[in-house]
């Protein structure tokens, strides 16, 4: 039913929390898990080298996500882009052919429109597959 799950993560409380779901739907379908992680852009406003969102950063929360899910027995594939976080993830989704997207309900980043505009809305409305929204 889900041959692919794409779970898209960032260092938020919500993004671990939804890790458990990620497990037991991945387990229960034998699904090929894509983890994900979207940094922005840098804008013209905002200096470049947030050390949040550094390469060093991201990489080691990929690296800290594929140990946790291997420990579970999943082998889990790596990806990190640039770009909006929601184009972005809709846009792999597409790619990989994803059948279903795992996210927390809140990530780290809201959209410029502000707060009522998430990335998680934005997500849902603009997704190939289902998305799964874990709270």
């Amino acid at each position: 039913m889900f041959k692919t799950v794409l779970f898209p993560i960032d260092q938020s409380r919500e993004a671990r929390e939804a890790a458990d779901v990620v497990t037991n739907v991945v387990q229960k379908y034998g699904s090929r898990l894509v983890l994900l992680s979207v940094v922005e852009e840098p804008t013209q406003d905002a200096p470049s080298g947030d050390p949040m969102v550094s390469p060093e950063v991201v990489a080691k929360l990929l690296e800290n996500a594929r140990t946790l899910f291997s420990g579970q027995g999943i082998q889990a594939e790596v990806l990190e882009k640039q770009g909006k976080p929601a184009f972005t993830i809709c846009d792999v989704a597409d790619e990989i052919g994803a059948d279903l997207i795992i996210m927390g309900c809140r990530g780290l980043g809201l959209t410029e429109e502000g707060a009522t505009d998430s990335v998680t809305t934005r997500v849902i409305n603009l997704s190939p597959c289902p998305v799964l929204i874990v709270p």
